[in-house]
């Protein structure tokens, strides 16, 4: 049986979602990483999709896009309006009714993810892509900007599943780590680049690209 796939959407990187802190952070890096991610993303035409706050790490990333030219989409809940100041900038702001569909209209609007440092938000959004990429239902690329070690117990953790049996070679967790913003777009596009090969002719070849 052949698999079809449209590989002109799975291939091209346009919107890249972003998760990362309400705050600055301990270090100033946080900051300085967060702006040249957003300055990254402007020059190269790749619009950004985040959870539209105007404070912490989430501003920083999508004034830069912003100021620099680039499509900024921001989706945030009306309860946190008020809390997280929605983007002042020239920005889509969509307000949804609760989490869940501010999750999945990132989701459904991003060809990538991207975390940078960020608290226990942060982390559960990137943990739920790492999940469903697991378990197949999805093949975009996830990746977090390791600033200054910062993603470093989280990945020892991911190891440590590893060790124990509990993430298996059958059924892996794939993550993509760059240290610094200018390798986020390239490993991003090394990620999709095999997905724009010819369609696949087994149903176990296409498990194994819901696998990437």
């Amino acid at each position: 049986m052949q698999i079809l796939r449209n590989t002109e959407s799975m291939a091209t990187i346009r919107n890249v979602c972003v998760y990362c802190g309400a705050s600055h952070g301990s270090d100033p890096r946080f900051t300085s990483e967060a702006r040249a991610l957003g300055l990254s993303l402007a020059q190269s035409g790749v619009g950004l999709v985040y959870g539209g706050g105007g404070i912490g790490l989430m501003g920083e990333v999508a004034t830069a896009v912003a100021l620099n030219g680039g499509h900024v989409t921001g989706i945030i809940p009306e309860f946190l309006i008020s809390r997280e100041r929605a983007f002042a900038h020239d920005a889509e702001l969509i307000v949804t009714q609760d989490m869940h569909e501010r999750k999945r209209l990132m989701f459904e609007r991003a060809d990538a993810f991207v975390a940078l440092p960020g608290g226990v938000g942060t982390l559960e959004e990137l943990v739920e892509q790492l999940t469903w990429a697991q378990l197949g239902r999805h093949s975009k690329p996830i990746l977090v900007l390791n600033t200054d070690g910062f993603w470093d117990p989280f990945l020892k953790l991911l190891d440590h599943m590893r060790d124990t049996r509990f993430v298996r070679e059958t059924n892996p967790v794939n993550l993509l780590m760059a240290r610094d913003a200018s390798e986020v777009l390239p490993l991003l596009r090394a990620a999709v680049a095999p997905l724009s090969d010819e369609a696949l002719d087994t149903p176990g070849d296409a498990e194994a690209v819901a696998r990437m």
